[in-house]
């Protein structure tokens, strides 16, 4: 497809552990378009992180292509991709991964720092009041709730406008009414930048808010429809 942003063809993915070799993913053939959303579904241990490892060129492809944004993610080095990545992805993990000795504006705006942004903590403030923390700027992470910090890595992930936004569980260590205020900061930024959304999550409604659902199961994508059965 000529307007993908990301396409993986006949992906395996294998790592050696302690008892021997074991199969990940199995010939994984996928595209996603530019400015979509796709929802990756599946249950425990169906190969949903994985996947977004290679995505994110976390993880190196045991054999098969994997492109984003025209590039070649499995020719790239360790220095390469980190690169690539700050230059062109945002990643939201369940665990909110803030430094505790920096403030909420000193953790979004040093990503940004390193990549150069003369403008970084005006970009950092703009990002935490687009979150709903203008008030919090100067607060550490042990000063904020479970919520807040998952706020702050959003905006963190945002700050740099990504062409790629990987959210991994993001609700996973939050309460309801707090998971579904980050969803619908999630894709409202998204949508506000332009960036394409992948989302690994168990809760069928949340997947089903992208524009396209694909489970996994075992390794493998299931027959791949729009929208997941409920």
């Amino acid at each position: 497809m000529s307007d993908s942003v990301i396409a993986l063809k006949d992906v395996n993915l294998s790592l050696q552990g302690n008892a021997g070799r074991v199969d990940i993913l199995h010939d994984i053939t996928l595209d996603v378009p530019r400015g979509t959303s796709l929802g990756l579904i599946g249950p425990s241990g169906s190969g949903k992180s994985s996947l977004l490892m290679l995505i994110g060129g976390l993880e190196q492809a045991s054999s098969g292509s994997v492109t984003v944004l025209g590039r070649d993610l499995t020719a790239m080095s360790e220095d390469a991709l980190a690169r690539f990545r700050r230059d062109n992805m945002g990643v939201v993990f369940q665990s909110f991964h803030l430094i505790p000795t920096m403030t909420a504006l000193e953790n979004v705006a040093t990503p940004l720092e390193l990549a150069g942004h003369r403008d970084a903590f005006d970009r950092a403030r703009a990002e935490l009041e687009a979150v709903g923390l203008g008030h919090r700027l100067d607060h550490y992470p042990a000063q904020m709730s479970g919520g807040e910090q998952q706020r702050v890595a959003l905006a963190r992930a945002l700050a740099p406008r990504p062409a790629i936004l990987l959210a991994d569980e993001p609700t996973g260590n939050l309460d309801g009414a707090n998971g579904q205020a980050i969803i619908d900061l999630l894709f409202g930024l998204s949508d506000r930048h332009g960036a394409t959304l992948i989302l690994v999550t168990h809760a069928t409604d949340l997947a089903n808010r992208c524009d396209r659902v694909v489970r996994l199961t075992d390794g493998r994508i299931d027959e791949p429809a729009r929208k997941a059965a409920e």
